[in-house]
């Protein structure tokens, strides 16, 4: 993207249609980002994500698992592409492949991803069916810090909804993304303005302990809701 030359590079990894991508690009187009982004990535060459990405102008790689002999070899050829766009921050959109736990510490700290789940609940996959079928009233998206483990990083920011009688997968899957496109492109920014800081166990905002995310909630009226956190959205 043109005119942000010196600012903070963000690298998105994305596998599939790239909403949230999206969401980024509209944000740095605003200049809401504090910074741009200098890179997309994916593992399939017919993303969605790449597309959007040509389209705005960003740098495009895909780079296909079946062209490597192994799991690590594919890591540490993207690792060699992140560390080469010079990004100072890595974002996980949708990207479908979970990375060995060597390049994740290799990143600690300055890698984000956004899960469909109200974390620590329902980590991994298929979570809007699972949360139906635990019967919970509250369903939403988190933004966490990536560790090795799966989806078990410290969560920066949180979008809450409540679960309506006529909420499907469908329909819960079309809420929760409205609100991922509001939270991650707030945390990627929070993260080039040098805001939140974190290890593989806690985050630091604007240098205090975090001790419990950040949530932006909607009522059934899709009315916002909260406290003082949602304010600094």
């Amino acid at each position: 993207m043109t005119g942000l030359q010196g600012s903070p590079g963000v690298a998105v990894l994305a596998s599939g249609e790239g909403t949230n991508l999206q969401a980024m690009i509209d944000a740095a187009q605003r200049g809401e980002l504090a910074g741009h982004i200098c890179l997309v990535l994916s593992d399939r060459p017919d993303a969605g994500a790449l597309v959007r990405a040509r389209a705005a102008g960003i740098a495009s790689l895909h780079l296909l698992p079946a062209a490597y002999a192994s799991r690590a070899h594919y890591d540490q050829a993207l690792a060699a592409a992140l560390l080469e766009s010079g990004a100072s921050l890595i974002v996980l959109a949708g990207f479908m492949r979970i990375l060995e736990a060597g390049m994740v510490r290799q990143f600690e700290g300055r890698m984000l991803n956004i899960h469909p789940s109200l974390l620590p609940r329902h980590r991994g996959m298929q979570t809007h069916r699972r949360m139906l079928e635990a019967g919970e009233h509250m369903h939403g998206a988190s933004v966490h810090f990536v560790v090795p483990e799966l989806d078990a990083g410290p969560v920066l920011l949180q979008y809450r909804i409540a679960v309506q009688p006529w909420d499907t997968e469908a329909s819960l899957a079309r809420r929760v993304r409205q609100g991922e496109h509001l939270i991650y492109p707030t945390a990627v920014r929070w993260c080039l303005q040098g805001r939140v800081r974190s290890n593989h166990a806690s985050i630091l905002l604007d240098g205090q302990p975090l001790l419990a995310p950040l949530v932006l909630t909607r009522d059934g009226s899709d009315s916002l809701a909260g406290g003082s956190a949602c304010a600094t959205l």
